[in-house]
């Protein structure tokens, strides 16, 4: 169905402003990239990619705004306890059926982009070119990843945690904030080693939790919640070790992104009190239909343009630089001018990518086929798990190298970038098989 057909078929059932703040979100995500991106060029000729709010250091506080994740994941809780409830009501053996479905829209166009890339980074090796700017990119463009990995656990982790919150509600997402706090307290105070990783989990399966209130109805004093957590997320960088960027900074003894912090939690809070204040007028504009056709065509892609705007956004720096455009310094006058013509062509040749690449996020209709096997759920669980794993890697080793045995450290472990692609599609395979045992996509 084409998005006008989609929107107008919407049940009135549906929460059309989740669909609002996840497109929302990431587009705020994307925007920030492009606008962060400092590329610059040497006397010599080198190309250098930098962080402009490095450079600007004054500028770090509109990260308290650009800085819009902690939003998707608490989107993400809110649609998990919904399909994962759903799929219980289908009898034993929901699991397989529950991942596959939440996972599909999300590995597929990522398995396309890791394939694409890696053909890229494999020609380049055996031709032993030295591509420059694409050099670069082999090592940035898979960074964004580290956002699909920890989507990944958190609906992998989704039907325990929700029968915690069924049992527990609020007791169980401060039971996780309480966690999140000890680790820093841990980390900071005591000096503990290692223990701060244990927060990648924490924080954002913290602020997933959220959304499972939300699908509860149990949000019902978010303007409270706004203001604690500003409150605790000013507090904690004013007096705490914490670093003003809510995004990681190069170079940074101390971040709050990797591993994400307290700090990084209060600001999730008040974000999602923030959104949760305006509902009710944006939900209302939602009732428009040029409004919704618009939220509609967005939802449908938004993955897909996240994958591949850091593909964009150098793909316009790479053009400038091969036409001799000089590029201003980072920050200067000069650059700022050029910003909006960046950022359209960017968007531009963004768009050119999503209409290339869009078949692979299309939902799929889903039926009943049978019993589920005894081994779906287990391989269901490894196949998400190998996923997590290799999406996480690549995150961090990237694409360069990949016939050189370069390797990035993950939980104690090396691993190569062949390693890191092959984890992936296994795990995409076991997840997508697993859930055919019991349903078939038509």
């Amino acid at each position: 169905m084409r998005p006008s057909e989609l929107a107008a078929a919407t049940p009135e059932s549906r929460d059309r402003y989740a669909d609002l703040l996840r497109a929302g979100s990431l587009g705020t995500v994307v925007l920030g990239h492009w606008l962060m991106a400092a590329v610059s060029q040497d006397a010599a000729g080198h190309v250098r990619v930098g962080n402009l709010l490095a450079l600007q250091p004054r500028l770090q506080v509109l990260t308290w705004f650009l800085q819009v994740m902690p939003v998707f994941f608490y989107v993400g809780g809110f649609v998990h306890a919904r399909s994962c409830r759903s799929a219980r009501r289908r009898g034993p053996g929901s699991y397989p059926v529950f991942l596959r479905a939440r996972l599909r829209r999300l590995l597929r166009p990522t398995a396309l982009f890791t394939a694409v890339w890696g053909a890229v980074a494999l020609a380049v090796q055996l031709a032993g070119a030295d591509g420059g700017l694409l050099d670069i990119a082999l090592r940035l463009v898979a960074q964004p990843l580290w956002f699909v990995g920890i989507y990944l656990a958190m609906a992998a982790l989704t039907p325990p945690l929700l029968r915690l919150h069924e049992r527990w509600g609020w007791g169980a997402f401060a039971a996780l904030v309480a966690a999140a706090a000890a680790v820093d307290v841990l980390r900071f105070g005591l000096r503990v080693p290692g223990v701060e990783f244990l927060n990648f989990a924490l924080v954002w399966l913290a602020v997933h939790q959220l959304g499972f209130l939300r699908a509860d109805g149990m949000i019902r004093r978010p303007a409270l919640l706004a203001g604690a957590g500003l409150t605790g997320a000013v507090l904690l960088v004013a007096y705490g070790p914490y670093p003003l960027s809510m995004v990681g900074m190069p170079g940074e003894k101390i971040s709050n992104m990797a591993p994400p912090t307290l700090a990084l939690l209060c600001h999730g809070l008040w974000l999602v009190g923030a959104v949760e204040l305006l509902r009710g007028p944006l939900t209302r504009l939602l009732r428009r239909p040029r409004v919704w056709r618009a939220v509609v065509t967005a939802g449908g892609v938004s993955m897909t343009a996240f994958l591949w705007h850091l593909t964009a956004m150098l793909g316009v720096y790479g053009a400038l630089l091969a036409a001799g455009v000089r590029i201003p310094d980072p920050g200067s006058a000069g650059w700022w001018l050029q910003v909006p013509l960046r950022i359209a062509a960017a968007a531009a040749l963004t768009a050119l990518l999503v209409a290339l690449f869009r078949t692979f996020e299309k939902p799929s209709g889903v039926w009943e086929s049978g019993a589920p096997r005894a081994w779906a759920g287990p391989a269901a669980a490894l196949g998400a798990t190998l996923s997590l794993l290799g999406v996480l890697a690549l995150s961090m080793v990237g694409f360069g190298g990949l016939l050189e045995g370069r390797t990035a450290l993950l939980m104690a472990v090396h691993v190569t970038a062949p390693a890191a692609l092959a984890m992936t599609f296994t795990g995409w395979l076991l997840v997508d098989r697993a859930g055919r045992d019991r349903n078939r996509t038509g």
